[in-house]
């Protein structure tokens, strides 16, 4: 790296190109080196200082436990899952197959045909859900409806992530209470959450409908889990439930993503992001599984690698070159 750039020594280089303002002018505080028996018996130490609280916060997440049996024949046996990428049909299967039923899982709950597999968690797939709507009715130099409604009684995290991605579209989220909520043309589409932030289980057919026939779509933000036992979000008349999977065994775990799910109308499908896995049949006439459908993935075929791996050097290769020029301007 030093001859490529021209520098006699570490220290030169990273006078130039760290700029002093953020260098630390004093060593790091390192601790004395310990050793193995040592760091464990203090780090035994440091553990037991943690006060072991009850959670009574909710709101989308919950202290789950992992059953031993599903641990120990489903997420422990590589016979399951294969932990390779779906999009490498052979030698995937077992992943693919977790995959499907997740998505048969998702589907019978919520009650819509469409669902798919590869969200990330409930607030980001609410976002996804409200961008999939707005591209529907509007066009990108002309926007007719530019409103999406926001019931009061959403988890907070999920509002968040709904203002932020509403910014770059130039959507107008307007929050309020889906009672009283005067939904016209201008509107493209709603959520409301079910049961919502207050612990409420409502009934939102009346509102689903009032939303639909100005011609906007509802997505409603829903627990699988309480799904066993309440009327499912495509009998209420809504065209997409999203959420979270977490409630099935999926331990907290200081945030992170957890298994998000998006289920759809039929008429979704060629809109809906994320993966869908489907069945298909291989060249001996046998069950497989394959990704039926799948966005914003980079894909590798089979026949174009040397493609590939040519026109990504080429990228290194113009990459280097402006790094080089952009050492010579500062010099």
């Amino acid at each position: 790296m030093l001859q490529e750039t021209g520098f006699s020594d570490l220290d030169s280089l990273i006078e130039k190109t760290v700029p002093s303002g953020i260098r630390m002018k004093t060593s790091l505080r390192i601790p004395k080196g310990m050793s193995e028996h040592e760091y464990l018996r203090h780090i035994k130490n440091v553990s037991l200082k943690n006060k072991i609280f009850k959670n009574y916060i909710g709101q989308g997440y919950y202290g789950t436990i992992t059953p031993s049996v599903i641990l120990r024949n489903i997420f422990e046996n590589p016979g399951w899952y294969t932990q390779y990428t779906p999009y490498q049909a052979e030698i995937s299967q077992g992943r693919l197959e977790s995959l499907l039923n997740f998505q048969t899982l998702v589907s019978d709950l919520t009650g819509l045909p469409l669902a798919n597999a590869s969200l990330l968690d409930e607030a980001t797939a609410a976002a996804e859900a409200m961008a999939m709507f707005f591209n529907l009715k509007n066009r990108q130099d002309h926007i007719e409806r530019p409103r999406f409604f926001l019931d009061a009684a959403t988890f907070p995290q999920t509002k968040d992530v709904i203002y932020t991605r509403a910014i770059p579209f130039g959507i107008e989220v307007v929050e309020g209470d889906y009672r009283s909520a005067a939904i016209d043309e201008t509107y493209f589409g709603a959520l409301v959450q079910y049961p919502n932030n207050l612990g409420s289980i409502e009934d939102y057919s009346g509102f689903i409908s009032n939303v639909q026939n100005t011609g906007g779509h509802v997505v409603m933000a829903t627990d699988l889990l309480a799904l066993t036992l309440l009327t499912a979000p495509g009998e209420l008349g809504a065209d997409v439930a999203i959420g979270s999977a977490q409630r099935f065994g999926v331990p907290l775990g200081y945030g992170g993503p957890h298994a998000a799910f998006m289920a759809a109308k039929d008429e979704f499908k060629r809109v809906i992001p994320g993966r869908i896995i489907g069945i298909s049949v291989d060249a001996q006439g046998n069950r497989a599984l394959r990704m039926a459908l799948q966005t914003r993935e980079q894909h590798i075929k089979r026949k174009k690698p040397r493609q590939i791996f040519v026109q990504r050097r080429l990228y290194w290769l113009i990459w280097r070159r402006c790094m080089r020029f952009t050492m010579v301007l500062k010099d």
